[in-house]
């Protein structure tokens, strides 16, 4: 970086909304004067849990926390004994909520009036982010203000992102696909952004009509699927950015109808955030930000202080651009033979009749010989169906035993499916996932 410090707010005019709250617009200087009342009032501990569900609070609260010199916690699951481990892991911390940052807001129009910009040195660790724990124990990797700045500037590159244009955005501020996408970009970029945190499809339509045009839609698979089965009309915008897992292209090329407008995709981990995107339907080739470096599976380059290994397995097609493999986690070997989960899934997936499904791990049974299970959304179709499928699809050694029949996956607030969940899912009704879970 050029500067030793950067403005924890990029300029823009101060009348120009950062946010859209209860169907009003919050103006930049507004917000200024909010963050200065609530950096005097956060817990004076070193780290701030930030559990706000509110975008706008969050975004308070941690643009209140980077003045102060603190540093933001980014949980990535609710679960009691996550927030757990998280206290114990880091005891000089305190945490706040959405009545906490409400009941410290204020208004008082009078002390803002020429409110500097407060500035951060880039080595500062804004935040500390967390693994979904997809594959595992969440792992937590520190992030600078540099890091973050240097992100959400490849993010404007890539998308345009500017001043007059108003995201909207379903996925929690916690996960670095949306602290990047609904928390820097109105800081680094000047976007503004909606407060809330649509959840239901009507709720996202909603969302959708309350904020002016530009306006662009952040979503997840998991939700841009639920908006396209409601069948609702939609308030167009002028275009959609999915991430926290592949995009089917058949299910881009529904949204692109319902919604028309384009589908992009964003590829990224929390160890690196973004670094990728694509358009669904113009192939499976991602396009990396400018300034990165891919080589056999390590990335380096653009704001990374370090070079980072990928978990997933990539091949090369020239200098910038990649196809997804699958993930390192994902890759099997029962009697000699070889695939992956990802490789599984899919064609689980594609059978008709299933709304959705997912292979685990091997197990080992009795006898030591290693076994798949799969657990499976669809009504319409009995267990010898859906094996009668996939043995049109498989290796005899691919087929799950169990598959297990449920109403619905354990999907966390991102759409993502932990091992962890769904062997607990399994477990309560069949015995076999029992002994997998608790050994």
């Amino acid at each position: 970086m050029i500067s030793a410090k950067l403005p924890l707010l990029a300029s823009a005019a101060p009348d120009s909304p950062i946010a859209w709250r209860q169907g009003q617009p919050v103006d930049r200087a507004t917000f200024l004067h909010q963050v200065a009342g609530v950096a005097r009032r956060l817990p004076s501990a070193r780290f701030v849990l930030n559990l706000c569900e509110d975008r706008y609070l969050f975004l308070v609260a941690f643009v209140a926390a980077g003045a102060n010199g603190q540093t933001s916690l980014l949980p990535s699951s609710r679960a009691s004994r996550h927030l757990q481990d998280l206290v114990e892991a880091y005891p000089d911390s305190g945490r706040v909520a959405d009545g906490d940052i409400e009941s410290w807001l204020t208004r008082d129009a009078g002390d803002d009036a020429g409110l500097p910009v407060p500035e951060l040195p880039v080595g500062h660790v804004m935040a500390i982010a967390f693994t979904s724990g997809s594959t595992g124990q969440a792992k937590p990797h520190p992030k600078s203000w540099g890091e973050l700045v240097g992100g959400a500037h490849q993010a404007r590159q890539r998308f345009g992102f500017a001043a007059g244009m108003t995201l909207v955005a379903t996925v929690p501020p916690q996960h670095m696909y949306g602290l990047e996408t609904s928390i820097m970009a109105p800081l680094a970029s000047g976007v503004g952004v909606h407060g809330g945190r649509p959840f239901f499809p009507d709720d996202v339509r909603a969302a959708l009509a309350e904020v002016p045009v530009p306006r662009v839609l952040v979503t997840t698979p998991i939700h841009l699927q639920a908006c396209v089965q409601a069948g609702l009309r939609w308030p167009r915008p002028a275009f959609l950015i999915s991430a926290t897992a592949p995009l089917s292209p058949s299910l881009a090329e529904r949204a692109e109808q319902a919604f028309h407008a384009p589908v992009l995709e964003i590829y990224g981990c929390t160890e690196a955030g973004s670094i990728a995107s694509r358009r669904t339907l113009d192939g499976d080739r991602w396009r990396l930000y400018d300034g990165f470096r891919l080589r056999e599976g390590v990335l380096s380059g653009a704001h990374l202080p370090e070079p980072v290994p990928l978990n997933d397995i990539v091949e090369a097609c020239g200098e910038v651009e990649f196809k997804l493999l699958g993930r390192r986690e994902d890759l099997i070997n029962i009697a000699g033979k070889r695939t992956s989960l990802g490789y599984l899934n899919h064609r689980l997936n594609e059978i008709d009749g299933v709304e959705e499904g997912a292979f685990l791990p091997p197990y080992e049974t009795g006898a030591e010989v290693q076994r798949l299970m799969a657990v499976v959304v669809a009504p319409g179709l009995s267990e010898r169906q859906l094996l009668a499928a996939l043995a049109e699809r498989l290796d005899p050694v691919f087929l799950p035993r169990p598959l297990i029949k449920v109403a619905a996956l354990p999907r966390n607030e991102t759409g993502k499916l932990t091992r962890e969940a769904l062997l607990a899912l399994a477990a309560r009704v069949h015995p076999a996932a029992k002994a997998a879970h608790e050994s």
